[in-house]
């Protein structure tokens, strides 16, 4: 049935809520890579919750009520969430709610995602929805929130208004966010103090509590430091840096001042709406703008501006996390200091996050001077390139490959197969195979599950290249649960006899020689390489056939330099793809997402202008290790046809 009414542009300054001294929803978020705050579930919150009641110093363990988050703990004193088994540590926020939203009624809404599974969407972006579902209205459009999505209830769909892509949409019940009574509680925010009762002595803990001694450390020098004065080089023209930092429990902040060579006294408080750009309001800095924050320090400066920035519409109780943001020009980092990136805090860099983190902190508590800078940005793309400028590969024929279902091969006969790479031994050395773990003059480990008439549990056959003797039962044990491809690999020394295929989903491959050098190779034109693989269903290969799978990240662009050797490569990776070894379908190592296209033990550059990830250029070692990966894949150049 149609919905009445007209529908709904969301205004900036979004949602209201109620005073202190009424009841709240209370939601616990975690900052995710792309810097949206993603909510725990109602029931993660609870048990959150209850933690902190016990101990608002101590730490939750998130897999003692759901299991999917097992390698999670947050530690409430320095507001984090920390995964024990990377390392990684990313902020966390407590937030509030009007007890009448969504979260204080249990109402989730939900899009489908390309796996088929649902994704909750934001809170704030959730109670915007139910706001206007509530008031009936047809539609809703996201833009104003940053989102170019429209909501139509009548279809309970989203539509990308860029690409015009439409997703189902729905709305369930759950069990309603945690009820607080009273004041908003003193601040969790990071760092509160030195932690009480006996210190644990495993691995996370020490990391925390190291790190909260010398965090306290660098607040209190901070805290002797006056707030007056300029910073950075005066005399860069152009140059400002800002620090913008988020509205903590109690209103308090800490307040850091900017520089810049030309203007006037200015003090803005900029006040933003979700995600869309913040609306720089003129505001005085007085005490009467902020009637809930405590005596405003002396903000006394020549020539400065000072920024406050509330980011959102729940800064109730957000830690206080500052986020620096550079001018376009930058001003100098003075001589000696040394720069430490922050991308090493997040864990994009080659050091361990929670060492690099460790690094920067302890050296300021001892003193060292520490400039922190803005990451640089990988370049992972060339400039735009047009068509006419992509010219086929020199050497190689086409610029496509395609893999269908009807290349995939069938199983063949396992006796056969195993026949085919191996010859019965009459003398049976008195040793271990090393499939079973039986000795070969006994009889298979396999007698009594595998039935083959042609071949008995007692006989012992040799590998034709390497010499390495296995059970015959238990080769075709090996084999059965392999890929059924018509080849064996020694599982003793890896040697690959036939022609070894994958499981790769089907999808294209093109490759084209574009008009740009990749670092290190001045010389040399590039070859890119893109690979598609659309999401699809499982087969029987595969590890849950019938099942859908994902495929994030498509198209794939990845880079060789347009040389002897690259070309080389590439008839190789053709080869493999033509194999079905590129990809195959299992748990994503970075995202931990199950039944998704990943890759398969060929490592590709997908970083063109800089090697920031270690997944570009240059790096003079991958073209041979690309070829070992390869061998080791049995594709080696001696595939290679004249």
């Amino acid at each position: 049935m149609a919905r009445p009414g007209s529908g709904l542009l969301v205004p900036v300054n979004g949602l209201g809520y109620p005073p202190q001294n009424l009841a709240r929803v209370v939601v616990w978020e975690w900052l995710n890579e792309h810097g949206r705050w993603r909510p725990y579930t109602a029931a993660v919150c609870h048990h959150i919750e209850n933690v902190l009641k016990g101990d608002a110093r101590g730490s939750v363990v998130l897999g003692q009520v759901d299991a999917q988050l097992s390698p999670y703990i947050i530690d409430l004193q320095s507001m984090h969430q920390f995964r024990q088994d990377t390392g990684t540590m990313r902020p966390v926020q407590r937030n509030f709610y009007d007890p009448s939203s969504a979260p204080g009624k249990g109402v989730v809404w939900e899009w489908e995602n390309d796996n088929g599974s649902w994704t909750p969407y934001d809170m704030e972006i959730c109670v915007t929805i139910q706001n206007a579902y509530e008031k009936q209205h047809p539609w809703l459009d996201l833009t104003s929130l940053g989102f170019c999505y429209l909501i139509d209830f009548n279809s309970m769909s989203q539509t990308n208004r860029q690409s015009q892509r439409k997703r189902r949409l729905r709305r369930r019940m759950d069990l309603a966010y945690p009820l607080i009574m009273g004041s908003i509680p003193k601040s969790q925010s990071w760092p509160v103090g030195a932690s009480s009762g006996q210190p644990c002595s495993c691995q996370q803990c020490i990391l925390v509590n190291s790190t909260r001694a010398a965090s306290n450390a660098i607040l209190a020098s901070q805290r002797r430091k006056p707030h007056g004065g300029t910073v950075g080089n005066a005399g860069a023209a152009g140059t400002h840096t800002v620090v913008r930092q988020s509205n903590t429990f109690a209103g308090t902040s800490f307040w850091s001042q900017t520089s810049s060579s030309t203007g006037t006294n200015n003090n803005n408080i900029s006040l933003g709406g979700g995600q869309a750009k913040a609306e720089q309001v003129q505001l005085p800095l007085s005490a009467a703008n902020f009637p809930c924050s405590p005596v405003m320090p002396s903000l006394s400066s020549a020539h400065g501006h000072h920024t406050l920035t509330i980011n959102g519409q729940n800064n109730l109780n957000r830690p206080g996390t500052q986020r620096i943001s550079v001018g376009t020009a930058r001003g100098a980092i003075p001589a000696g200091v040394p720069a430490l990136p922050v991308k090493n805090l997040t864990g994009s860099g080659p050091v361990h996050p929670a060492l690099a983190g460790m690094t920067g902190i302890l050296m300021c508590a001892a003193g060292l001077p520490v400039c922190l800078t803005r990451a640089p940005k990988p370049i992972l793309h060339p400039p735009p390139i047009n068509k006419s400028d992509m010219k086929p590969v020199p050497g190689i024929n086409g610029m496509r490959r395609k893999t269908k279902k009807k290349h995939l091969r069938r199983g063949k006969n396992p006796e056969d197969v195993v026949r085919r790479y191996s010859e019965k031994i009459k003398v049976v050395p008195d040793e271990d195979c090393t499939i079973c773990m039986e000795r070969l003059v006994m009889s298979s480990g396999y007698e009594g599950v595998l039935q083959h008439k042609g071949i008995k549990p007692e006989l012992v056959g040799k590998l034709g290249k390497c010499g390495h003797m296995y059970h015959l039962l238990c080769l075709v044990a090996m084999y059965n649960n392999g890929n059924k491809d018509g080849s064996l690999q020694c599982p003793t020394c890896k040697t690959i006899y036939g022609e070894k295929t994958g499981t790769q989903p089907p999808g294209k491959m093109e490759y084209h020689v574009i008009p740009h050098c990749l670092p290190g190779y001045p010389d040399s034109k590039t070859i890119r390489i893109v690979y598609d693989i659309p999401a699809g269903i499982q087969t029987n290969e595969h590890p849950n056939p019938g099942k859908k799978f994902s495929a994030r990240g498509f198209p794939r662009h990845c880079y060789l330099p347009d040389s002897e050797k690259g070309r080389k490569v590439l008839k190789l990776l053709i080869m493999a793809w033509d194999r079905r070894l590129i990809f195959t379908i299992g748990t994503s190592s970075t995202t931990g997402e199950s039944d998704t296209v990943v890759w398969n033990e060929i490592h590709h550059k997908t970083e063109f202008g800089s090697n920031l990830t270690g997944h570009g250029y240059p790096d003079p070692n991958y073209l041979d290790n690309v070829l070992a990966e390869l061998s080791a894949q049995g594709i080696g150049e001696d595939n290679l046809k004249d």
